[in-house]
């Protein structure tokens, strides 16, 4: 069994926001296990970082790619942190 772990952060492009991306991205998160913040950013796009496991980090960026209905997504660019002081929960960062 992996139990190597993992943080990433994500900007998730396309219709993101105002489709209930932060909700669901929060209820995916949590569901994998995941802890982290999820944001809405003033260019239109979506912000997560998100550490966990690195099997349920994968799972994560691609749930990322599809979103919740409604929205469409364009592009996921994801970048690899040190995983440090990770937060104790997922959150969404109002």
């Amino acid at each position: 069994m992996d139990d190597r772990q993992r943080a990433v952060q994500a900007r998730v492009h396309g219709k993101v926001q105002g489709v209930g991306y932060r909700t669901w991205a929060r209820g995916e998160a949590t569901g994998l296990g995941l802890v982290g913040w999820v944001r809405n950013e003033r260019d239109g796009t979506v912000t997560a970082w998100i550490a966990g496991a690195d099997a349920a980090v994968s799972t994560m960026i691609d749930q990322l790619r599809q979103g919740p209905r409604g929205a469409s997504v364009s592009k996921v660019e994801t970048e690899e942190f040190e995983l440090l002081d990770a937060p104790i929960d997922f959150r969404i960062i109002v």
